[in-house]
Formats: structure tokens, C-alpha cells, sequence
């Protein structure tokens, strides 16, 4: 699994302005993660942690509004299947996504 992305990073500010960047265009399938594990929702192929890395993820916060904290994770499985998911930080985070992202050892920065 080859980590693509620029060395040098552009100006996200936006989770929009993120998912429609052209370093993630190879990532189009949605995943969703359940008490299973990681499931990608175009082939319903449920996958474990040794199974996949992060490429790379981006954090937003809310200038305002502290609801707004997102972390996008672009995500790449061991049969090259690449996508992405979204989750909340912090109070409003999703612990199924937290626990099964601690247990992913393959996160670049």
C-alpha cells in the first residue's frame, strides 16, 4: 500500500474542501464501521484492523462551534480497496470508530 499524498500539504479548510481534493479522488468508497469491524459499503467486505491503514487524516474544528469537530480518515485495505470515514471528536466521537482506530497500527501523517 503506497501513501500517495503531496509532501507538501495543501490549505484544507473544510471537510467539503477535503473530500472533493484531488488526493483523495482514489478514495470513493464509503466505510462505515460496526461492532464487525470495517465495512465497505460498496462491497459490504467487512474488514479488521491488521486489514487496513490510514493514509492520512484530517481534523476540523469549529471556529464557533464545537460541534463542528470532525476527523476525516482516508483509509486503504490490504485488497487496495480505498475510501474514507467521517467521525465527530471528542464528546460527540463515535466509540466504534475511536476503538477500532487504536487498534489500526498502519496511520501515516
Amino acid at each position: 500500500m503506497e501513501n500517495n499524498f503531496p509532501e507538501e500539504k495543501e490549505h484544507m479548510e473544510t471537510l467539503v474542501s477535503v473530500l472533493s481534493s484531488k488526493a483523495l479522488s482514489e478514495f470513493d468508497t464509503q466505510f462505515n464501521i460496526t461492532d464487525k469491524g470495517l465495512i465497505s459499503l460498496s462491497t459490504q467486505k467487512i474488514y479488521q484492523p491488521n486489514q487496513v491503514k490510514v493514509a492520512h487524516f484530517y481534523r476540523f474544528e469549529g471556529e464557533s462551534n464545537p460541534d463542528d469537530n470532525s476527523i476525516l480518515y482516508a483509509i486503504e485495505t490490504n485488497e487496495g480497496e480505498k475510501g474514507t470515514i467521517v467521525d465527530a471528536y471528542g464528546m460527540y466521537s463515535d466509540t466504534l470508530v475511536g476503538d477500532f482506530m487504536n487498534l489500526v497500527e498502519g496511520i501515516h501523517k
